[in-house]
């Protein structure tokens, strides 16, 4: 059983940053690959970025290319997403996720947490 709990999530200027820190419970969380999903209202969850499991291969939405980052500390069990120069249509709630290996499904979420851009 994996549990992760995201935070760092606000209300902030267009333009301006925020990071979001999504922490995982478990000894494994090391061995684990990582995403940053998000859903805003009336829209579907989408994907915004990936991160293996060393944090050598990191993949993301183009929408958020060159804007956003994923990095990951394995010694403190915690993925992060780096949000720079936000958007109105950032606006979501953003999730965290785990999988156990690049060709499986995401099996554990956490509760999401919001990100208001205002214009």
């Amino acid at each position: 059983q994996v549990q992760l709990v995201e935070s760092g999530g606000g209300l902030v200027q267009a333009g301006g940053s925020l990071r979001l820190s999504c922490e995982a419970s478990g000894r494994t969380f090391s061995s684990y690959h990582m995403g940053w999903f998000r859903q805003a209202p009336g829209k579907e969850r989408e994907f915004v970025a990936t991160i293996n499991w060393s944090g050598g291969s990191r993949y993301y939405t183009n929408s958020v290319k060159g804007r956003f980052t994923i990095s990951r500390d394995n010694a403190k069990n915690t993925v992060y997403l780096q949000m720079n120069s936000l958007k109105p249509e950032d606006t979501a709630v953003y999730y965290c996720a785990s999988k156990p290996s690049i060709a499986t499904t995401y099996n554990y979420w956490g509760q999401g947490t919001q990100v208001t851009v205002s214009s």
